[in-house]
């Protein structure tokens, strides 16, 4: 299978308390539809579909959903029908989900309890219509979006070589797995001498689910090229943290919105509320808490920007509601 280069940009940001020096990889910063990895992993899946007789995209994501935001893009970038399937507990308006109609996707929400056999129904309805469908898990789940972030990790080994820089902590916001899955393998299959801690912050799924869904994906990875690792080794190198949910997906704080804007005002980087606000937040609380000292430290920004504005205008929208109070 031939790797996607995207090669995005390592960016030296600034000192993190105790003398650690963050860097972060701007991944959201891929060209095209605002970027992050979904829009890494969405090339991948549209390949299959290029090489393919499909003829319409069927997934599944909720309104505040990046990943459903790239499919129904590359969908409309190829004139293809896109059927997104979401749950009605997280249907609210977002900027992401506008864009997902000016693309043209057809939305239908359910009870979440209710989606995998409304996918099924519409997968079969379409099929009865001599349409060929194209799957896509949501979030991008399965090898294809494990594959697309051992490419990352390579991105971030070939940094390492050329500046001599070596990054002793990785945190990135973990929410269906192969994101996470995909930097662990990228760690068995690129070693190096000194080791790397890879460390998802969690944005709703609690342990054990949250962790054994991400090693779930790493066995199915390594299963698919016929390698055997040890199952002990897999498990200490997966850092799956779920103290820093909040209040579940979507959910949002004073102390992330504090974030968010702090590294907007600091260094003109818009972070979001659901995915990379919460797990910035996550890793400096991370930092402290475990009093880690004069390391390199890297955050992959996995992108969102859309869910930015939602925060923006919430908190302007906010803002207008206590002025009325005030003047009542």
């Amino acid at each position: 299978m031939t790797s996607v280069h995207y090669s995005t940009p390592i960016v030296d940001i600034d000192e993190i308390g105790n003398g650690n020096h963050l860097y972060m990889k701007r991944d959201d910063m891929i060209p095209f539809s605002f970027g992050g990895n979904k829009a890494r992993k969405a090339e991948y899946f549209f390949r299959e579909v290029d090489a393919g007789d499909y003829d319409c995209i069927v997934t599944y994501g909720s309104s505040s959903s990046n990943h459903c935001r790239v499919v129904a893009n590359q969908a409309a970038k190829r004139g293809l029908p896109c059927y997104i399937i979401g749950p009605e507990e997280a249907s609210e308006p977002t900027y992401n989900h506008l864009l997902m109609e000016w693309f043209g996707a057809e939305t239908m929400t359910v009870p979440v309890n209710e989606v995998h056999d409304t996918i099924e129904a519409k997968l079969e309805a379409l099929r009865a219509e001599g349409k060929h469908p194209y799957f896509i898990a949501g979030g991008g789940h399965g090898n294809l979006g494990t594959r697309a972030y051992i490419d990352c990790y390579s991105e971030i080994v070939q940094y390492e070589k050329e500046t001599g820089i070596h990054f002793d902590k990785i945190f990135f916001a973990s929410g269906t797995g192969t994101t996470h899955a995909g930097l662990v393998c990228g760690k068995f299959l690129f070693p190096r001498k000194k080791d790397t801690e890879i460390i998802g912050i969690s944005i709703a799924r609690k342990n054990p689910r949250g962790r054994q869904v991400v090693l779930d994906s790493i066995k199915e990875y390594f299963d698919s090229l016929g390698v055997k690792l040890g199952e002990e080794e897999v498990e200490q190198a997966t850092i799956f943290l779920d103290r820093y949910t909040g209040d579940g997906y979507a959910g949002s704080s004073e102390a992330v919105q504090e974030v968010i804007y702090r590294v907007m005002t600091k260094y003109g980087i818009p972070l979001d509320h659901t995915y990379t606000g919460k797990a910035f937040y996550g890793m400096e609380r991370y930092l402290e808490e475990e009093e880690v000292r004069g390391e390199n430290i890297l955050f992959i920004h996995t992108g969102g920007t859309p869910l930015f504005f939602d925060e923006l205008f919430g908190a302007r929208m906010a803002e207008e509601a206590r002025r009325g109070e005030a003047e009542e």
